[in-house]
């Protein structure tokens, strides 16, 4: 399984709309909208997981630049996620 990272969704665009932009072009296992903690509100980017690693080069060619409701999608292979010390997120002097 390979993760994008997908940016400048337009607030209007649901998670089945972007999930089925996608599988024109891969097989999609899901497709997630970071939403707001406290509003739910999307923030405008999200991540669309592929079925098959050998997909994403041609989901990232062809979704990256399109228009989708108004707005020029960025897709990208999405980075892994950075734990970092806690500084500068939030969490100093956070206990776990």
């Amino acid at each position: 399984m390979t993760k994008l990272y997908v940016g400048n969704i337009s607030y209007e665009v649901t998670e089945r709309e972007l999930h089925d932009a996608f599988a024109a072009h891969a097989a999609v296992d899901a497709a997630e909208l970071v939403r707001d903690r406290a509003s739910g509100q999307p923030k405008g980017f999200g991540f669309v997981t592929l079925a098959m690693e050998s997909d994403a080069a041609t989901a990232v060619e062809a979704m990256n630049g399109v228009e989708l409701r108004g707005r020029k999608l960025r897709v990208e292979i999405a980075k892994p996620r950075d734990r970092g010390n806690g500084h500068g997120s939030g969490g100093r002097n956070r206990m776990y």
